[in-house]
């Protein structure tokens, strides 16, 4: 078949209406079956809505490059349209048709471009701000005179919107503008509203709401008005009439604001609507009604107003519930079968007045919903009916909720089927990666880590969805961010959240220390010493996405937030003598042997996790500045990531390879980031951490440092057949114990949910929290054996590596290039691998037995392997009088005494 090349994408959006680039690279996949075919050179042409050729290249660039091309024309000023085609040839010269046209628009480019100001209801002087404030209604009604040929509405909040425009919604996005660092950032979006106008009088209109600009954040009572006490809309209406003239309608004075029948709706607590305060056409011409007041011009945000660079938060689906339980105290309560975050939908009819109450929680115990984890967020609506009497739907405005279960109170009689619907919301990312095998539990745990991650990715890559926290911890994304590239295109939303962490970390009093949570919600006084995995997000996120979509201009856009945690630890380094040591570390938290109340009591010394972790960031920021041509600093981190393995050798390794702290994840880590210097000292720690694993009964032992490295460290030591009775291990803790006990979601302990169906007492017992799940990288690499070997993977690594009791594996990824994939199937003896290459891009293939590496090009590709066999399963635990399964034993050898040196 000839080659046939992909519409153009702009930068990393999906909807490219309202960019914020100016010279927006380009990026396109070429179809094809022709085997090993390979990109030449390409030609792109720029065109206007005629298809009129308005630019591009000069002729055909000689280049095999087609992601994230350097933008062919002139930079593009504001509001500007333009499309882009592009052909290929291929390395026999022969060209492929143009793509189709694919069309981009900038948004508000200059600060100057906006005429609108920030508009808030008049502040009442007798009884000073609500607590919690109700959700206000903006409107402004306008005439238009002559045919309209196109219409845009820019717009944003400090605080969360809905616009409405002639009484129609405008848009799907859910709690738009999201949660940026106001102070810094601040997003807009631009809708394409020429449909929803009219000659004649129109009305434009907005619900605006508090979110996270000035509702409650944080635990333990958590924070109100962080960022401000005053929610404000700022919207800018242009419009173009047919004759070229244009019109623009903004947010100023000639404004009105009234209260609705949402009489609170908050991110923690919840909602509560009245349903007979609701004002009908309120945002359609005519008369709006009485209660409506003058609104007051606020000052411009201080933060700069920025375009998104990644999708908004939407709904991306809906789920009924699988069985309608009666609980012991007799409530009725949905179980929808899976937990997830959103909100309810229902569908009622009743008498005015009547309430019904929807209370939302993860799990139950008792029989009855488990509250108590939620901590001090409410997690319920309320909704009071007006008695219409063709019934009536409600679907909460500004919350969500982390819920499976949800308690229906004041129901007129029982819901029947259809009258509640749960509505799925997250950032609507495009789904990238796949994963199934023979082991129905595991393919349950790799669900289980996607509905992490839809959860948790609602616009922030937040730690948990329920309680009253959610809040944007650096060190779940650090070591999860290779996973969730895998899984979803996160560039442009991790991108922008990385922007946020560079604006709030280079403006600190300290000015290099990234904070614990991104945008920095945590109460005053929490402390703010720097903790190695936290800090080291700066560094690690932007590589995972470097090495997942091949974006060099990320790196260059973070530079100055890296450099700077960089040379921060460069500083701790030679203040302490070549380790950094002495301050509060997280370390590996969540160890499972950590008591309830102490989740930071782990097995692996702090200290050894900040210098493993120093030499791994030193080790990246030298690779960083080698690719954007900084050779100094190359040179001076490649020095620094020395000095710390040096010193981390001398300090935590005995001569024999042993580690001070005798744990899994000491171990792992070591093995996993190169840190022991001898061929002798990396195979005893290699078969030490074989006997702790055995004799912890195939258990696991790590908390977050720890889990994402412990089946890589183990097969890379040789003993892949130990990684795979890990991870098949079903007892406490294992990843998959909380299988076996319902999870739908990765649990923020091992052991949240006791074998007994009680809620373990500790604080935090989230069940949705994603960083566990980070052994899913494991899974795509190694068990099925799909993995990247150079940056966007424009060279693939297909090297599986079968074992247990598994007789099949395939993983499936969407690269930039095209879709990958990697699998195998056992059949007694033989092991056939097979293999898709995508166009324009190579593979390395290493098969599971003697055969060397080798390369093959683009295309289908099947191997077998005759004769396979792996040992005998499964492998035996060992037994020692001084242990347990949940314990280490002391190391038999080289003097090493079983725990901390220090």
């Amino acid at each position: 078949m000839q080659a046939k090349v992909t519409a153009p994408v702009f930068e990393h959006h999906r909807e490219p209406l309202g960019i914020g680039e100016s010279r927006p690279r380009l990026s396109w996949r070429t179809e094809t079956d022709t085997p090993g075919w390979r990109q030449a050179a390409y030609q792109i042409e720029l065109v206007d809505d005629t298809g009129a050729v308005l630019g591009g290249t000069d002729g055909r660039v000689e280049s095999d490059a087609s992601v994230l091309v350097p933008w062919p024309g002139p930079e593009l000023a504001s509001r500007t349209r333009v499309g882009a085609r592009v052909r290929v040839w291929d390395t026999g010269n022969r060209a492929s048709p143009w793509s189709p046209v694919a069309y981009a628009e900038t948004g508000l480019l200059d600060p100057a471009d906006w005429t609108a100001r920030p508009i808030a209801p008049r502040p009442d002087p007798g009884t000073g701000p609500a607590r919690p404030r109700p959700v206000v209604l903006l409107r402004r009604s306008f005439r238009l005179h002559g045919p309209i040929a196109s219409a845009r509405l820019h717009i944003t909040a400090l605080g969360v919107f809905q616009p409405e425009l002639n009484g129609r919604p405008v848009g799907a996005d859910v709690l738009a503008p999201g949660w940026s660092s106001y102070h810094h950032r601040l997003r807009y979006s631009t809708h394409d509203v020429t449909e929803h106008l009219r000659q004649g009088e129109n009305v434009l209109g907005a619900l605006l709401g508090e979110g996270w600009y000035s509702g409650r954040l944080g635990f333990h009572g958590g924070r109100r008005d962080i960022y401000g006490d005053r929610p404000a809309l700022l919207a800018q209406l242009e419009v173009r009439y047919a004759d070229g003239t244009t019109r623009t309608v903004a947010t100023d004075t000639r404004w009105q604001a009234a209260t609705g029948p949402a009489l609170r709706s908050e991110l923690y607590d919840g909602e509560e609507y009245d349903a007979r305060l609701e004002r009908p056409g309120w945002s359609a011409p005519g008369d709006p009604g009485p209660g409506w007041t003058p609104v007051v011009e606020l000052g411009m945000p201080r933060g700069a107003l920025v375009a998104p660079t990644g999708p908004p938060v939407r709904r991306t689906r809906t789920l009924a519930p699988v069985r309608i339980l009666t609980t012991p105290a007799g409530h009725t309560v949905l179980d929808f079968g899976q937990n997830l975050v959103g909100r309810l939908r229902i569908r009622v009819r009743g008498e005015a007045g009547r309430t019904i109450t929807l209370r939302h929680a993860e799990v139950l115990e008792h029989g009855e919903l488990a509250l108590r984890p939620l901590r001090q967020a409410a997690a319920t609506d309320r909704y009071t009916l007006s008695g219409a009497p063709g019934g009536e739907t409600y679907e909460p405005l500004f919350t969500f909720h982390g819920f499976r279960y949800a308690q229906v109170d004041g129901w007129p009689g029982e819901p029947a089927p259809g009258d509640v619907e749960a509505v799925v919301l997250h950032t609507a990312m495009e789904r990238t990666g796949w994963f199934t095998c023979s082991e129905p539990l595991v393919n349950r745990l790799h669900a289980n880590v996607v509905w992490g991650m839809r959860g948790n990715f609602l616009d922030v890559p937040t730690d948990c969805p329920q309680r009253d926290e959610r809040l944007g911890w650096t060190g779940d994304i650090a070591v999860f961010a290779p996973t969730a590239a895998f899984l979803f295109d996160c560039s442009g939303m991790l991108g922008s959240w990385l922007r946020d962490l560079a604006a709030e970390q280079l403006t600190r009093p300290d000015g290099a220390i990234p904070p614990l949570v991104v945008p920095d919600a945590l109460p005053e006084g929490f402390p703010a010493a720097p903790n190695a995995v936290w800090a080291d997000s700066a560094v690690l996120v932007p590589w995972a996405l470097y090495r997942a979509f091949g974006d060099e201009g990320l790196l260059r856009t973070q530079w100055e937030s890296m450099s700077g945690w960089a040379d921060e630890l460069e500083r701790y380094v030679a203040r302490d003598g070549g380790l950094w040591r002495g301050e509060f570390q997280l370390g590996d938290w969540l160890d499972p042997a950590a008591p309830p109340d102490r989740p930071g009591d782990a097995r692996t010394d702090g200290d050894l996790v900040a210098n493993a972790y120093a030499a791994r960031t030193a080790e990246i920021m030298a690779e960083v500045a080698a690719l954007l041509g900084e050779p100094g600093h190359a040179e001076r981190y490649t020095r620094l990531a020395g000095r710390v393995r040096a010193a981390f050798a001398d300090e935590f390794v005995t001569p024999g390879g042993l580690l001070a702290s005798d744990a899994q994840t000491a171990y792992a880590l070591a093995l996993r980031f190169a840190l022991l210097p001898t061929g002798r000292q990396r195979e005893r720690a290699g078969r030490r951490l074989v006997e702790i694993v055995r004799r912890a009964g195939f258990r696991i032992a790590t908390g977050f440092a720890g889990t994402p490295l412990i089946c890589d460290a183990l097969t890379e030591a040789g003993a892949p057949q130990i990684a795979y009775r890990m991870l098949l291990e079903t007892g406490c803790p294992s990843w998959l114990y909380p299988v076996t006990m319902g999870a739908t979601t990765v649990w923020e302990r091992w052991d949240a949910m006791l074998p007994d169906g009680t809620v373990n007492p500790g604080e935090m017992t989230s069940f949705n929290h994603y960083a566990l799940g980070a052994v899913a990288d494991w899974l795509h690499r190694a068990v099925a054996g799909l993995g990247e070997a150079a940056p966007g993977w424009k060279r693939l690594r297909i090297a599986p590596v079968p074992g247990g009791t598994l007789t099949h594996a395939h993983a499936a990824h969407l690269t930039p290039y095209g879709r990958a994939e990697a699998g195998w199937e056992r059949h007694g003896g033989t092991l056939t691998v097979t293999a898709v290459v995508p166009p324009n891009t190579t593979a390395e293939v290493q098969l599971p037995d003697a055969t060397p590496l080798f390369e093959v090009g683009s295309g289908h590709h099947t191997f077998t392997v005759h004769g396979f066999t792996t040992p005998a399963w499964p492998p035996q635990p060992l037994r020692h009088p001084f242990s347990s399964p949940e314990e280490n034993a002391p190391a038999p050898e080289d003097g090493g005494d079983g725990g901390d040196r220090r």
